[in-house]
């Protein structure tokens, strides 16, 4: 799958100024509302996957249907027809002496009906630090070659990072859904910019509240609803885990992204798709050390 816009492709050697720029023909070129179809129940999670054995195993319908997985019944067979959920995060290598890292492993892990289908990554260089607000001139690129490395084309792709709740409503999830053209989520464990309706500190799993446009972020009118704080896990007598934050990155409303995001968590703190392309990332990065 190529890109729809390669013009507006991340290039680390611009100025900062005209990464904001760039960033902000991004948000213009992005569609916040939902344009893709998926129910929220079509792609959810049924069953946690515990990674204590390791990362399970891929497997498609035909496979399960010659027998060749080792879950042979029916009810662990992907739909061939339904949604391919993408999940994607990274690892980092650092330079010979280990003082800072020097290129991404990146991991596209691709599932169906829950269950994974592909794996996929690539290792590329860092060319730049990280700068908050501009992480997709970072690591934009070595997203791109992992998805690059899938056969399966996503229907719908998590990311591990900001959407729209960003500076210029322009985070990695909302750069890399427009480059594809793809309906894509940003899921953060910290709050780059907005303001949440509520405060987040100790709430119970499930639940959320809308977070809006601050003087931070320059492209929305304030009070704007950029995404959600939502609280996917809990533990009960002690109230200790911190929300995720929400945002549409492409094609998708903010209403809808946490929607999905709530299907996809099974019981853990991160959705599936992300909590498994980190595993992978990991995995991939071990065997090249």
């Amino acid at each position: 799958m190529g890109l729809a816009r390669p013009d507006l492709r991340p290039d680390p050697s611009l100025s900062r100024a005209e990464m904001e720029g760039l960033q902000r023909d991004i948000a213009a070129a992005a569609t916040f509302e939902d344009d893709h179809g998926l129910d929220p129940a079509a792609v959810a999670v049924e069953e946690a996957t515990s990674l204590a054995d390791g990362l399970p195993p891929a497997r498609d319908g035909a496979q399960e249907r010659l027998g060749t997985g080792d879950e042979g019944s029916a009810d662990t067979t992907p739909d061939p027809d339904g949604p391919t959920v993408v999940g994607v995060d990274q690892a980092f290598l650092t330079d010979r002496d280990g003082d800072r890292p020097d290129a991404a492993v990146s991991a596209a892990v691709a599932f169906r009906a829950g269950t994974v289908v592909e794996y996929a990554s690539a290792t590329t260089p860092l060319s730049i630090p990280y700068v908050p607000g501009l992480l997709a001139f970072r690591e934009g690129e070595p997203i791109l070659a992992a998805l690059d490395a899938l056969d399966a084309d996503p229907d719908l792709l998590i990311c591990d990072g900001s959407g729209r709740i960003h500076f210029r409503e322009a985070g990695l999830a909302t750069h890399v859904g427009v480059l594809r053209d793809v309906p894509s989520v940003g899921v953060a464990k910290s709050l780059l910019c907005g303001e949440p309706d509520e405060p987040t500190v100790e709430r119970p799993e499930g639940w959320r509240t809308p977070v809006r446009a601050d003087d931070a972020v320059t492209t929305a009118e304030p009070g704007t609803v950029i995404g959600h704080a939502f609280q996917s896990r809990q533990y009960p007598n002690s109230k200790r885990v911190n929300p995720l934050y929400v945002s549409p990155g492409h094609r998708v409303s903010a209403a809808t992204a946490v929607e999905f995001v709530a299907a996809l968590c099974a019981g853990y703190k991160l959705p599936k798709p992300t909590r498994l392309a980190d595993a992978y990332a990991d995995t991939v990065k071990r065997d090249a050390d």
